[in-house]
């Protein structure tokens, strides 16, 4: 079957190496409205999206998750270069909050590669918004109140792609 959607969800790859040329304001003005059009339950909208661009905020979260996290899998630069970080935060009293958040980002991740951008969603970041600096974060990425950290994707355009993870289609079972 020979659909554009299909092709963009098969194609999107997770990108960790990046250019370090900025989005342009037509880039980002675009997959924030992609997110923004995102569905949610009962239409409650329960996310807030922080852009960063400052290079000096993007090393302070990741220290901090650095500090806060105990890996020799975790790689030096959380965001893998990335220049624009999209920090979606969410509120805290939403029973669906961090589900509707998930499906703003990966909506963001497609809206990213339908322009011809890459991106990683990320979840290592947490580890900076948990920790003893929370607040701290919380009002850099002026979060709003009663809202926390649900989920990042780190977006620029890609030095490099790799393959298609295998399918695994033992995973499906049809009741």
């Amino acid at each position: 079957m020979n659909n554009p959607v299909l092709t963009a969800i098969a194609d999107r790859r997770s990108i960790r190496a990046y250019k370090g040329e900025q989005l342009t304001q037509e880039q980002i003005d675009a997959i924030l409205k992609a997110a923004r059009e995102s569905p949610s339950a009962h239409n409650s909208q329960p996310w807030h999206f922080t852009v960063v661009q400052k290079a000096d905020h993007l090393k302070e979260v990741n220290e901090e998750a650095h500090k806060n996290i105990d890996s020799p899998d975790l790689p030096p630069d959380i965001f893998y270069g990335a220049p624009t970080v999209v920090f979606v935060s969410c509120d805290a009293e939403s029973r669906w909050g961090r589900l509707d958040c998930g499906i703003a980002v990966q909506t963001i991740a497609l809206a990213a590669h339908s322009l011809g951008l890459g991106s990683v969603i990320l979840g290592l970041p947490d580890a900076a918004f948990t920790g003893p600096r929370k607040e701290y974060f919380n009002r850099l990425f002026k979060f709003p109140a009663g809202y926390s950290f649900a989920v990042a994707i780190a977006i620029g355009i890609p030095v490099a792609s790799k393959e298609a993870h295998p399918q695994e289609p033992d995973r499906i079972v049809f009741v």
